[in-house]
């Protein structure tokens, strides 16, 4: 998407105000006018906006206020998005599971795969079409606040760990165990109907990160945390074929 491109969006159609209990965006883009253009288009579009120029603004802002999504720039002065993500999931507060959207000139596989390494949720290349950010950011809003599962299961237990599918919570005896949005929707998924098969498009869900490699990358991920020994995994086995499934003690 060209700067002409978001201008005419964000020209078009009445303003609107966003209600106060609307989703609330933090954009982190060192591009002081494509900031703006996006606060104009996204708040038409019923969104509350705060604007950060770099990392160092990002962290303040995130201080002081709560979000429900950060739209991230990849190449910023001082620290990158990369790095900031990196870090940011390293925070054992709310801030830390805030989701982000990272918008990138850096499409490689490669770097879409060290992004979700690094706790990126999803990615979308530059240039873009303004209704596919819309479409992503509603992605990312509906899988960070998803219904409880149709299921009278509450709690898994294995291997001394503890998930509460309603809170997303895992937990080692009273440690809780970070996971990113991503891990958290698959982990739900899985424990929702233990010892059953989930096939890898619906572990995948929608969007960049919707991909097979990207599935298993996060199986990985997932192991490292609750296997004593992930490269011969008790609990989230691989389905040949098919796709995965969580054994439970109880």
């Amino acid at each position: 998407m060209t700067e002409s491109e978001i201008e005419r969006e964000a020209e078009s159609g009445a303003p609107t105000i966003p209600a106060d209990d609307a989703a609330h965006l933090l954009i982190v883009d060192d591009d002081r006018r494509i900031r703006d253009l996006l606060q104009r288009y996204l708040s038409r579009e019923g969104y509350r906006v705060t604007l950060a120029g770099n990392a160092e603004e990002a962290n303040a802002a995130l201080k002081n206020l709560s979000f429900d999504l950060i739209v991230l720039d990849v190449m910023m002065p001082g620290e990158n998005g990369f790095d900031f993500a990196a870090r940011l999931r390293t925070d054992t507060s709310d801030r830390g599971r805030v989701p982000i959207l990272m918008l990138t000139a850096k499409a490689e596989t490669d770097d879409r795969i060290a992004g979700f390494e690094n706790g990126i949720d999803d990615f979308l290349a530059k240039p873009f079409e303004p209704r596919e950010l819309l479409l992503r950011i509603g992605s990312i809003l509906r899988r960070a606040q998803p219904p409880a599962p149709p299921t009278q299961i509450t709690h898994v237990y294995f291997g001394g760990f503890t998930f509460d599918l309603h809170r997303g919570d895992l937990r080692r005896g009273e440690e809780v165990i970070r996971l990113t949005e991503r891990e958290r929707d698959m982990l739900r998924l899985l424990a929702a109907k233990p010892g059953e098969t989930v096939s890898r498009e619906l572990l995948a869900g929608p969007g960049a990160a919707g991909n097979e490699r990207t599935v298993d990358v996060q199986v990985n991920r997932l192991r490292h945390k609750i296997e004593r020994d992930p490269a011969n995994p008790l609990y989230l086995q691989t389905v040949r074929g098919a796709g995965y499934r969580l054994l439970i003690d109880r």
